[in-house]
């Protein structure tokens, strides 16, 4: 436990070492260069307890890797939503049943035989398994280059005319295209895509929008990507060219039709902006079909795809025409960390609940659910407060994911010295370098030192990491402000680089 202290001074102490321009929360208390615990702790305290937070929620920890003491708390059991530091959990789960050399295999099998002429007299099945890697955007590759796996299997078969049809079988996934918890505006977002186990640019198609020359004249939108099966209703218009820029873009549930609402300014930018792709199996199907034709191999049936609850693909024959597999699991938990990539983060956590599936598993009980199970049995292996838990899904999209900055504290310090903890470590967003910290406290000692796993939801906000002090000391943190409603032009993630800043200056040695 703290020892007790007079508030009121504590008060003093930040108003007396305050310095003439205020930290990143604007008008917000200064994080401080404090010497010691004795200032610390109570700085911390009164920071957490300002008035502006009284309709909020605070839960926080720090505590010291090197000494494994515990340097402040404020309720730090009170379960709250963790948003995006869900993340956390899934990575270390993943990393460790798996362990950071584990590939997603994706097998590739026939119902019939290739003959001597190439051809191959029945269908070929992809079948998924959550491969979140089949994605050009990230690292700028040409859309095409994608199916090269795909393609150089069909090559080596020496396949060269499929009379039957391709398929991209989803069912592995026994879930549902979104996750539990999720809000029904979540789907038209590309953080809200849907989860399947065929998986394509993240499943979201990129828009470009051109406003007219003149004022009246039609907007233009074009696609980026091809064969994605969406319909655009362009009811965008061309304003003055003093119109501030409005994008609105929405794709109702189980509709491939994407309406498209706003105004831009006559002459302006061009605009980017994205809109989700359903069923994403029949979308890959369709650009595998293509990527295929393109390199002389003919397909004379359909290209489609399957999902769960819908039957798998018949394989009373399933000759294996070969397999495409994913980069070790390390890279893939870096991707999501980093970018906080909420598909990627489920089909993971999918891929997890699934492994865990047995013939006495229902088949209506659902991957995610399955995940979580193991999840919380990991939790209590490790003695990992399981207690202060509560998830539905891996991503922490859902609203009603709760943990405590108590329990992901101690998940921390267990990573810390895992066998896999420069995989989770470094996947980490890094202060003001990598990210979705990557502008975020500039030109202050956090930069190019904390790591951190950012999340942000409407009403939730979090970052949980590690930092070291500037004596040198290694922390670890957690940080969840829930309910908080900041003054205009400010941000609750501000409210947490302040906290994150006083660390980072800390210069005591105690």
């Amino acid at each position: 436990m703290m020892p007790s202290f007079p508030w009121g001074l504590a008060w003093g102490l930040v108003a007396a070492l305050a310095p003439a321009t205020w930290g990143v929360g604007g008008d917000s208390l200064p994080p401080q260069a404090f010497h010691s615990l004795a200032e610390l702790r109570p700085g911390l305290e009164a920071y957490v307890s300002s008035p502006r937070f009284a309709g909020a929620s605070w839960s926080v920890k720090i505590a010291s890797l090197d000494r494994g003491t515990v340097w402040f708390e404020h309720h730090a059991d009170r379960r709250l939503s963790p948003a995006s530091n869900t993340k956390l959990y899934t990575a270390a789960l993943a990393l460790s049943q798996l362990g950071g050399d584990y590939r997603i295999v994706t097998p590739i099998v026939a119902t019939a035989a290739v003959n001597g002429a190439g051809e191959l007299k029945g269908d070929v099945i992809v079948c998924g398994r959550g491969d979140p890697s089949w994605n050009g955007r990230r690292d700028r590759r040409d859309f095409w280059a994608l199916f090269e796996p795909f393609v150089a299997v069909f090559e080596r078969a020496g396949v060269r005319h499929i009379t039957g049809e391709l398929v991209a079988d989803a069912t592995y996934f026994h879930a549902p295209p979104y996750g539990a918890g999720w809000t029904a505006d979540d789907l038209s977002d590309d953080y809200g895509a849907e989860i399947s186990a065929i998986s394509l640019e993240d499943n979201y198609a990129d828009l470009r929008i051109a406003p007219g020359r003149e004022a009246g004249t039609p907007c233009t939108i074009e696609l980026l990507q091809p064969s994605t099966g969406l319909v655009i209703d362009n009811r965008l218009t061309t304003g003055s060219t003093s119109v501030t820029p409005q994008i609105r873009v929405l794709r109702l549930s189980g509709e491939n039709q994407v309406r498209v609402w706003g105004e831009l300014p006559a002459g302006g930018k061009v605009v980017a902006t994205e809109a989700t792709v359903p069923r994403p199996a029949d979308w890959f199907a369709r650009a595998l079909r293509e990527a295929l034709a393109r390199r002389g191999i003919r397909i004379d049936g359909q290209a489609r795809g399957l999902r769960w609850p819908e039957a798998p693909a018949a394989r009373a024959v399933a000759l294996p025409l070969g397999e495409v597999t994913s980069a070790p699991l390390r890279e893939l938990i870096g991707t999501v960390l980093r970018s906080s990539q909420n598909l990627e983060s489920d089909l993971i956590f999918s891929h997890l609940g699934e492994l865990q599936r047995t013939e006495k598993t229902p088949a209506w009980q659902r991957a995610d659910e399955l995940a979580v199970t193991a999840l919380d049995d990991f939790l209590r292996a490790n003695a990992l407060r399981p207690d202060e838990v509560f998830f539905e899904e891996g991503s922490g999209l859902s609203r009603n994911n709760l943990t405590t900055a108590a329990a992901l504290v101690r998940l921390l310090e267990f990573m810390a010295a895992h066998r896999e903890k420069d995989a989770f470590i470094s996947s980490l967003p890094v202060a003001a370098t990598t990210g979705t910290l990557a502008r975020r406290m500039k030109g202050t000692p956090a930069e190019g030192n904390l790591r951190a796993k950012t999340g942000t939801l409407r009403w939730a906000n979090a970052l949980s990491g590690y930092v070291t002090t500037a004596a040198g000391e290694r922390l670890v943190f957690s940080l969840l402000l829930n309910r908080n409603v900041p003054p205009p032009g400010q941000n609750s993630r501000d409210e947490l680089d302040e906290i994150a800043l006083m660390l980072a200056r800390y210069d005591g040695r105690d």
